[in-house]
């Protein structure tokens, strides 16, 4: 068992999500106050063959799963919370041949929604690829649906 549990439940999580795997996403850190994932460069998701430039699809599946994993780091416990909004502005391409971070934080949670703000970058936060917001809906710790995804995150916990 982790001595920090917030990453436990983040890696759970991202574990779970089948196309997070096929993308080899992984938790690069997990704190209360936000998450990192890397997305590791691979042929697979270049987007543009003469470039290497990695595809926007890639970098909008990292963003959208590290603002809605981010929600294990201000949640008590476990609850399925599916993107209500997500908008995500580009400021420039990803280089080719480099990994991406996405980081992400909770910053306002209520009863319904939970509100998240990032960015995704390579080497320096300070110059970022994109920056992405998104709202997140709560549907509570015991939801109906999602029932596998909520056993294999929850671990049994």
């Amino acid at each position: 068992m982790s001595d920090n549990p917030v990453l436990e439940r983040a890696q759970r999580f991202l574990a779970a999500l089948r196309h997070c795997q096929v993308l080899g996403l992984g938790v690069h850190e997990a704190t209360p106050r936000g998450l990192t994932l890397r997305l590791p460069y691979s042929a697979q998701i270049i987007g543009n063959p003469e470039t290497g430039v990695i595809h926007g699809g890639a970098i909008t599946t990292l963003m959208d799963t590290t603002c809605g994993i981010s929600t294990v780091c201000v949640l008590p416990e476990f609850e399925i919370c599916p993107t209500l909004d997500l908008r995500i502005d580009y400021m420039r391409p990803a280089e080719p041949h480099r990994d991406v971070y996405g980081f992400a934080e909770c910053f306002r949670v209520t009863e319904n929604v939970i509100f998240t703000r990032g960015y995704a970058y390579q080497d320096d936060p300070a110059e970022p690829i994109a920056h992405v917001v998104g709202a997140f809906m709560r549907m509570g710790k015991g939801a109906q649906g999602g029932s596998e995804l909520k056993s294999n995150i929850q671990g049994g916990v």
